[in-house]
C-alpha cells in the first residue's frame, strides 16, 4: 500500500494515499481496534454532515466564513449525506467518550474531499480547508457530537420506527375487527379464566403499542434540542452572536423537521438525559411487543397438542429432523429483538450517569444502542406484520372445544347462588369429569333452565349485558 504523510499537533504519520481521512482519523485506527471495524452508525455520520453544512451556512451569514469556503464544505457535506463516502468512515464506536475522533474524521474528509474538488493533491501541506479552523468553525466535538445523535436519533424515529409501528398498531386494530364475535376462553396465571373475545384479547395489543407510541412521540419535543453552538462546556465560547439559534434553524429547513437550540447547554453537553428518555420509551415498546409475541406464540402452539386456539401462517420448514413442522419464527425473532433492545437500554441508561462536571464521556455508545434499538424495532414489527400478524387466523373448533370444556364458566353463578357453592360446583364438575350443568342440578343449587339463562356465554364478554 502506499502511503501519504500527514500531520497534526502530535507529529508526522502515515496514512494511506487516496483515503480522505487524515492523521487524527489514522490515530484512531491505530490506537483503538476494538470490535467490528468501522462500527460508528452511518446515521450518525450522515448526521454530522447535516451539522457541518448548517454550521458553514451560518458562520458565512455572520461574516466569519468566506462564500467559497461556505460552498465547499456544503457541497461535500451533500455527498457525504447521500452516501458517496461512506467507506471513509472507518472509525469503531469504542473510542474517546465524547465523539472526537469521529468529529475529526468528518472534519478531515471534508477537507480532503475539498482539495480535490479545487484539483489539489492530498499531500499538499497548503489546505484549500483546514480541518479544525474552517470546517470545525465555531464547534466542539462535545457540542457536535450530540447534536448528530438528537439528528440521527429523531431523523430515524420519524422517518422508520414510528411508521412501523403505526402499520403495526393499524394490523392489530383490524384484527380487533376481524375477530370482535369469536368468543374464548380468557387465561390468568397460564389457567383457564373467565371468556374474552379474540378481539377483546387483540384490544389489548393494540392498546399498549397505541401508549407505546404516544410516550416515543412525547419524547421527540426534548430529542428536538440541540448542543450546537455549546462549544467546549456550554458556555458558547468562539461562536458569533445568534449562531446556535441560527444553526438550529437551518438544520430544521434541511431536515424538514423541527429542531430548536437547546434551552440549556451545559445540560445538553453534560447529560444526555432526553435520549436516556428516548431509549426508556422504545424499552417500554419492547416490553409490549414481547407479551404480544409470546401470546401469540401461546395461542398457536400445537397444531394438535398445544393450545391451538390460532393459526399463524407456515413460512418456512420449522425442523431438520421432524417433517412437516411449522414454528413461531417471527415470535422468537421480534423477542430476541426485544431482548437486544432491553439490554441496549442498560447500556445507555448507564451511559446517562457518566457525565463527569461538563461532560458526558460515553455518546459514542449511547449513539450506537438508539440507532441499533431504533433500527431493530422497525424492522422487526415489519417483518412480524408482514409474515406473521396479516395471516393470523382463529382455529374456531379449538376454542370452542376450550369453551365449552373450562370450569370457569361457573363465575357466572356467583351472583345467584354465592362464590362457596360455585366453587362446589366446579370441583365436582372437575372430580368427577362431568359438566357443570350436571353438577349444579345434582347439588341442587340450579335448575337446567335456570343454568342456561345464568351461565351464557355471551353476557359474560360484555359487562353491560
Amino acid at each position: 500500500m502506499t502511503y501519504r504523510v500527514e500531520k497534526d499537533t502530535i507529529g508526522e504519520i502515515k496514512v494511506p494515499l487516496n483515503c480522505l481521512w487524515g492523521a487524527q482519523t489514522q490515530r484512531s485506527i491505530n490506537n483503538f481496534k476494538i470490535g467490528k471495524p468501522a462500527s460508528m452508525p452511518i446515521e450518525i455520520i450522515h448526521a454530522f454532515a447535516i451539522l457541518k453544512k448548517a454550521a458553514a451556512h451560518a458562520n458565512h451569514d455572520l461574516g466569519v466564513l468566506s462564500e467559497k469556503k461556505k460552498n465547499l464544505i456544503s457541497n461535500v457535506c451533500d455527498e457525504i449525506i447521500n452516501g458517496d463516502h461512506n467507506d471513509q468512515f472507518p472509525l469503531v464506536i469504542w473510542q474517546t467518550g465524547s465523539g472526537t475522533q469521529t468529529n475529526m474524521n468528518i472534519n478531515e474528509v471534508i477537507s480532503n474531499r475539498a482539495q480535490l474538488i479545487e484539483g489539489k493533491k492530498l499531500d499538499e501541506v497548503d489546505k484549500i480547508l483546514s480541518p479544525n479552523d474552517d470546517v470545525n468553525m465555531s464547534q466542539s466535538s462535545n457540542d457536535t457530537f450530540p447534536t448528530a445523535i438528537h439528528i440521527a436519533v429523531l431523523k430515524l424515529l420519524v422517518e422508520k420506527t414510528i411508521p412501523s409501528l403505526e402499520k403495526f398498531e393499524k394490523s392489530l386494530i383490524n384484527k380487533v375487527s376481524e375477530f370482535k364475535n369469536i368468543i374464548k376462553i380468557g387465561r390468568t396465571h397460564l389457567m383457564d379464566a373467565t371468556p374474552i373475545t379474540l378481539g377483546q384479547e387483540f384490544s389489548g395489543y393494540s392498546s399498549q403499542i397505541n401508549n407505546g407510541l404516544k410516550s416515543l412521540k412525547n419524547s421527540l419535543t426534548n430529542l428536538s434540542e440541540l448542543a450546537l453552538g455549546g462549544t467546549a462546556v456550554g458556555t458558547g465560547i468562539n461562536t458569533p452572536k445568534g449562531y446556535d439559534k441560527m444553526s438550529a434553524e437551518l438544520i430544521s429547513n434541511f431536515t424538514g423537521l423541527n429542531f430548536i437550540s437547546a434551552k440549556n447547554k451545559f445540560a445538553s453537553i453534560a447529560a444526555h438525559d432526553a435520549l436516556v428518555e428516548t431509549h426508556g420509551t422504545l424499552k417500554l415498546i419492547a416490553n409490549s411487543l414481547y407479551k404480544i409475541a409470546n401470546d401469540i406464540r401461546l395461542m398457536g402452539s400445537g397444531p394438535r397438542c398445544g393450545v391451538g386456539e390460532i393459526l399463524i401462517p407456515a413460512n418456512e420448514p420449522g425442523s431438520s429432523i421432524m417433517p412437516g413442522k411449522v414454528n413461531p419464527t417471527q415470535c422468537e425473532a421480534l423477542t430476541m429483538v426485544c431482548a437486544q433492545v432491553i439490554g441496549n437500554d442498560v447500556s445507555v441508561t448507564l451511559g446517562g450517569m457518566n457525565g463527569h462536571f461538563e461532560l458526558n464521556v460515553f455518546k459514542p455508545l449511547i449513539a450506537a444502542k438508539l440507532i441499533d434499538s431504533s433500527t431493530l424495532i422497525a424492522d422487526s414489527v415489519e417483518s412480524f406484520n408482514k409474515n406473521c400478524l396479516i395471516g393470523i387466523k382463529p382455529n374456531k373448533k379449538r376454542i370452542d372445544e376450550h369453551l365449552k370444556n373450562s370450569l370457569m364458566l361457573v363465575t357466572a353463578l356467583n351472583k345467584k347462588i354465592g362464590y362457596y357453592k360455585a366453587a362446589e360446583i366446579a370441583n365436582e364438575a372437575h372430580k368427577n369429569g362431568t359438566t357443570l350443568k350436571t353438577e349444579a342440578v345434582r347439588l341442587g343449587y340450579t335448575s337446567e333452565k335456570e343454568f342456561e339463562k345464568w351461565v351464557d356465554v355471551k353476557k359474560m364478554i360484555d359487562n353491560k349485558n
